[in-house]
């Protein structure tokens, strides 16, 4: 009606709103229970002008059937396809599908005349020609007509549809993209990204991550909302026109809608829904300047429209998956690439530890017999001068594997260093001093500035001898004139080594790269121009081992000063590799080390060689009897030596040696053999290779310390790894002393000396305190707190049958009675065991039996005694053989027995039958 009936006007009523206003007028009132407009109570128009003028989102219901009213706000925001047709309609009618959601709360009001407030209330909605996710905040209020009764309900509403589903998926993407900490590789992204996506089936009802395989396959990698075993999961796809997604169209970059009907698509997962999706989102995988790595499979809400916001979320997803998978590989290659570099490493490593062996095995075969040949030959000066050149270009071979091999070590983190707290003065004075020579003769000034430092410094001695001749051999090296300074100072938190020169200078070009490895200093005056590079870098990387510094100030023409700081304390230090200075460490001691620097510095010199090196040996050279301790009187007569080599010139050439000093020798070329022939033959002396094919020197070791027949056996480990973790492994192993090759025929000479000396004062110890036990007429017998017999003469050997060659006799005893044949008398010897293993002293009888089987009853006395110096408590006791006396008491008691129950038999027979029980009581019998 276009007036409304009753000539009501549209600016009268429906004015407010003229858009909304016009569409009001058109429905016909008179059907509704409303009525004409006409008679509309005041209550009534004054609520319709206030809905129509508020520009806020609201709409009315009024009357019996709740008469739906709304304005533009709430048109444009929320009815969506249902307007111009909701006006005038019952309220149930315009939202049927969200009824049973919102009657309780219209019926509350409606009875209560009490107002409700929902915040973000999702509602499935049908306005847009399908049911849509939606999110509404709103108040209901009541309506009350003229005379004050509740006949209607007022909605204030916003639409959050939007910012919700933003933020629902901003929480996925935020999820997705959040650091997963520890994940690193590609599976390990995959797992992580599932969970995430599995958290958001809101946004997105299922996923299928495929990956592309070089053969142009897409396998599945991960899922979430979807079973692996649904049809629509297949494990892998290829470019066949029924596979339910299209990889080809996502290897090209494309994505592609695909509509989720048809066989492969029964029964689809629906998460949080009603009903399952009906579409689904294929999108490659793309990272820039990348062919597609694979797709992912997005399980689209059904509810929510394919809009651009919604593709956009999708692209998102799909970018962070593919760059998650793009850092996952990258890591992966990285990672690959680090455990190639760490094998590289470690062939290096091996490489230098083998090459080690192979060249120290062939410079010990060349300095050894030119060391020999030089005594025999001294008075032959054309053949002594070339023995000298050998020899000194033996011990400059040596000198650079030490240093490469030194580099190895460092580098594959095996330099394992063994800190000491020293007087750092005293030290490098005595390290200093073995270059005063040199430096005299080469017509310099040697000048050594002490200082008291007021806290001991923790150093390696081996390292930092290397530390020191390195220095001073760079110096002399380039000082023709002037002075050379070594100076100790104390600075704030620690103490300071310089050595300083006058000599040609380092350009300052050369100067950031002093310390770089190999890097030689070209074109400055020196005494010579060989060298490797190696010193000053290996100088660097011991002081860092050190926790200090090393640096360098140089004028050229006038001279360079190297200066270490090394801390106080060892704060800074690997807690396990700082140990307090023993007894033997009180003085410093100038060990071969400094030879080769020497011999290389006194070639520099113009004058005669031979005595240059005559003076080297003189302050580096050890008396051969040093370390040799007193002995019995045999002490210097030959030994028998067992010597293990799989070098085949290594062993000639021990044996020549050894021999040539008096003693017996036996070569083996193995471990294995060595190991026979001494359980076979036992020596003096086994001199062993520690690199063997088999069984190398280390476990021969091991194996020898390990069988009670061959554990005082001496060792001598000869090895081709120098530095002092070698030596420490083999002093762990059990070795008795350690010779790095190459070495001198003197210094293997005297060492074997000392070794065999100190093994014949144990064995003359070891055989003293035996034939005093042996002397023993009990016998004696020794065990550890559990009753394991580790000591035995040969009195308990003639008494039981067993012998030292089985110790250890580890409880049950094999003296014991049989568990199963006697067990009353098996029960009597672990009491006895019991007693004394608990007991600090006693006595005890017990039945054993013999080792060739007959039964012995012995009587023991104990006592507990703990070793005073190492706290071991150990069980000693003596024990002899009383079975003759057992059984006579026996005896004796049986025939009172007998006597006593005869004379009180009344017949024959009943003294017959008394007698049998008698035995059977006495002596166990089981028939008589």
């Amino acid at each position: 009606m276009a007036g409304g009936k009753g000539g009501v006007s549209v600016e009268g009523l429906f004015g407010a709103d003229p858009e909304v206003g016009r569409d009001l007028m058109l429905v016909d009132w008179e059907a509704t229970p409303l009525g004409d407009p006409v008679s509309w109570p005041q209550s009534l128009r004054t609520a319709v002008s206030i809905l129509l003028s508020s520009r806020f989102s609201m709409w009315m219901a009024w009357g019996p059937e709740l008469t739906f009213f709304c304005n533009s706000s709430y048109r444009r925001d929320s009815l969506g396809q249902k307007y111009p047709w909701a006006l005038g309609r019952p309220f149930r009618e315009v939202w049927p599908e969200i009824w049973d959601d919102i009657r309780p709360r219209v019926d509350s009001v409606l009875a209560d005349g009490e107002s409700t407030w929902d915040e973000a209330l999702m509602l499935l909605v049908q306005r847009s020609g399908f049911r849509e996710e939606s999110y509404h905040t709103f108040s209901y209020s009541p309506l009350r007509d003229d005379a004050g009764q509740v006949v209607g309900v007022l909605c204030v509403v916003i639409e959050e549809t939007e910012r919700i589903i933003g933020e629902h998926r901003m929480a996925a993407l935020r999820d997705l993209g959040s650091d997963p900490g520890a994940i690193r590789t590609e599976e390990e992204f995959l797992e992580f990204s599932a969970r995430q996506l599995d958290q958001h089936p809101h946004v997105l009802p299922f996923t299928l991550t495929y990956l592309f395989q070089d053969d142009g396959r897409a396998s599945l990698a991960a899922t979430s909302g979807i079973d692996r075993s649904h049809r629509a999961a297949p494990p892998e796809i290829t470019n066949d026109a029924h596979a339910p997604w299209p990889a080809a169209e996502a290897l090209l970059g494309r994505a592609e809608l695909v509509n989720l009907s048809g066989a492969p698509f029964g029964g689809m997962p629906h998460g949080p829904w009603d009903e399952p999706p009906a579409q689904a989102l294929v999108v490659p995988l793309v990272k820039a300047g990348v062919p597609p790595t694979g797709f992912l499979v997005a399980g689209l809400n059904r509810f929510r429209p394919l809009d651009d916001a919604y593709r956009g979320f999708v692209d998102l997803v799909a970018g962070h998956v593919a760059a998650g998978l793009a850092s996952a590989r990258s890591y992966e290659a990285q990672q690959r690439r680090a455990e190639e570099l760490a094998e590289l490493d470690r062939a290096k490593t091996a490489f230098f530890s083998n090459i080690s062996h192979e060249f120290r095995t062939p410079l010990t075969l060349i300095t050894g017999p030119v060391e020999a040949l030089r005594q025999r030959l001294a008075d032959d000066p054309l053949v002594g001068e070339d023995l000298e050149i050998i020899h000194r270009s033996g011990l400059r071979l040596g000198k650079l594997v030490t240093a490469l091999l030194d580099f190895s070590r460092i580098g594959a983190g095996r330099m394992q260093a063994s800190f000491e707290p020293v007087d750092l003065t005293a030290v490098t004075a005595e390290l200093a001093g073995v270059f005063r020579s040199a430096v005299e003769r080469a017509s310099l000034t040697y000048e050594f500035v002490p200082a008291t430092l007021t806290r001991p410094v923790f150093i390696d001695r081996g390292l930092w001898e290397k530390v020191v001749y390195n220095l001073l051999s760079n110096a002399f090296k380039f000082t023709f004139e002037g002075a050379i300074r070594v100076r100790v100072e104390e600075y704030a938190h620690g103490a300071e080594v310089s050595v300083e020169d006058t000599g040609t200078g380092i350009p300052a070009r050369e100067m950031p790269r002093l310390f770089e490895r190999f890097h030689r200093v070209e074109n400055v005056r020196a005494r010579s121009h060989e060298g490797s590079g190696i010193g000053l870098a290996l100088v660097k990387e011991l002081v860092e081992l050190h926790g200090g510094t090393v640096s360098a100030r140089s004028v050229e023409g006038r001279g360079t000063r190297f200066t270490v700081r090394l801390p106080f304390g060892s704060a800074h230090l690997p807690a396990e590799a700082v140990r307090e200075m023993g007894p033997s460490h009180t003085a410093p001691a100038v060990g071969v080390a400094a030879e080769p620097f020497l011999a290389e510095a006194m070639r520099w010199l113009p004058d005669s060689p031979g005595r240059g090196l005559a003076e080297v040996a003189e302050v580096t050279s050890v008396p051969p009897t040093a370390g040799a301790p007193p002995g019995p009187s045999a002490r210097n007569s030959p030994a028998r030596i067992l010597i293990a080599d799989d070098n085949a010139d290594m062993r000639g050439y021990l044996t020549r040696l050894l021999r040539g000093a008096g003693h017996q020798v036996v070569a083996v070329a193995d471990g294995k053999e060595a190991l026979d022939r001494v359980r076979t033959d036992m020596p003096e002396l086994v001199i062993s290779d520690v690199m063997m094919p088999g069984l190398d020197g280390l476990r021969l070791v091991a194996a020898l310390r390990e069988d009670s027949r061959t554990a005082t056996v001496p060792v001598l480990l000869l090895s081709a790894r120098a530095g002092q973790e070698a030596s420490i492994e083999g002093f762990d192993a059990g070795a008795d002393d350690y010779l790095v090759k190459p070495f001198a025929a003197t210094e293997l000479l005297a060492r074997v000396r000392a070794v065999v000396a100190m093994a014949r004062l144990r064995g003359h110890h070891t055989r003293w305190h035996g034939a005093l036990i042996d002397s023993l007429q009990d016998a004696f017998f020794v065990c550890e707190a559990d009753g394991t017999v580790v000591e035995a003469n040969a009195a308990f050997t003639q008494i039981l049958g067993y012998g030292p060659e089985g110790l250890p006799y580890r409880p049950a005893h094999p003296w014991w009675p049989d568990a199963v044949t006697d067990p009353v008398a098996h029960q009597q010897a672990s009491r006895s065991l019991d007693r004394m293993t608990t007991l600090d002293h006693g006595l005890f009888s017990a039945p054993v039996t013999h080792r060739e089987g007959h039964r012995l009853w012995v009587h023991a006395s104990f006592n507990r005694v703990q070793d005073p110096d190492t706290g071991r408590t150990v069980i000693v006791g003596t024990l002899r053989d009383v079975t003759a006396e057992h059984y006579a008491i026996q005896r004796e008691s049986a025939l009172a027995t007998l006597g006593e129950r005869l004379a009180r038999a009344g017949s024959a027979e009943e003294a017959l039958a008394r007698a049998i029980d008698v035995l059977h009581e006495m002596w166990h019998a089981n028939s008589v």
